[in-house]
């Protein structure tokens, strides 16, 4: 969907003319890209040395019909579900836009993030905000837009957020788990496995634990679970494992708190 171009454009086109007859390779660049002639590449038809020329570089193009074309893929396959970008891939006030109208939904990771979309126009209860490192002012924010979810990542944060929640109001979270799964693309992003700093362990007993502080909390609406077990994962195999994991769950859930869980998050990747 994009293409970063930078001072070694010359060697752009070179590239492109040799995965051109490599599905797997070209995979990497918009569908719409064409090496053009004297060694000229086209992205959603647009010269890659003529936006050099007027913008400098390094430069990021997106092709907004590709964009949407994907958006729309993703409703295709999942009518029945809510579809989330993740803001941290790119995020400006046109993409917000673009995701808005196609439907989808959008996952933020701080109070910039939030507040960029915000002011777009995105409405604050079909975003979603989550990480590891959420701060009081990501926290406070969220509560104060009206976001539709937060994503807790860790027991302190459920104390956290519980104090910063406005009396007479009660804030939808979910807990991420991590499920003991492991799968991606390189160690240091499978993040579905007990050995990293993501969420709340299934194993240990961490993420039911959290569940019954949520629970104890007035002010907070436990609605669902969250997981995400990695990056650059080509198989559907692991997420099919991670989701039975995630149900056993919530019928543990069900069985000893007596709540059915509406929502079921299984992250991206």
């Amino acid at each position: 969907m994009t293409v970063s171009l930078s001072s070694s454009l010359p060697s752009v086109p070179q590239e492109l003319s040799r995965i051109l007859g490599d599905a797997e390779g070209l995979s990497v660049w918009p569908r719409s890209a064409r090496p053009e002639p004297h060694g000229d590449v086209s992205v959603g038809g647009v010269s890659l040395t003529e936006a050099a020329d007027r913008f400098g570089t390094p430069l990021y193009l997106l092709d907004e019909q590709e964009v949407r074309e994907r958006c729309r893929a993703y409703r295709t396959a999942f009518p029945d579900a809510d579809i989330l970008y993740a803001a941290k891939a790119f995020l400006c006030r046109a993409m917000a836009h673009w995701i808005q109208e196609e439907g989808l939904g959008l996952d933020v990771c701080s109070a910039g993030e939030l507040a960029l979309a915000v002011t777009t126009g995105f409405p604050p209860e079909k975003i979603v905000l989550h990480g590891n490192a959420k701060s009081p002012e990501d926290l406070s924010t969220a509560l104060r837009l009206g976001v539709g979810r937060i994503v807790v990542d860790s027991t302190s944060e459920i104390t956290r957020l519980a104090a910063l929640t406005p009396p007479g109001t009660r804030q939808p979270v979910m807990v991420r788990v991590t499920p003991g799964i492991a799968a991606g693309g390189h160690t240091k992003i499978r993040t579905g496995t007990d050995d990293q700093k993501f969420g709340l362990s299934l194993t240990d007993g961490s993420a039911q634990h959290a569940v019954t502080r949520i629970l104890d909390q007035p002010h907070l609406e436990l609605v669902g679970l969250h997981c995400h077990i990695g990056s650059q994962v080509t198989t559907v195999k692991p997420y099919v494992a991670a989701v039975r994991r995630m149900v056993g769950l919530m019928a543990r859930i069900r069985d000893q708190h007596g709540i059915t869980l509406p929502q079921l998050n299984i992250g991206g990747g």
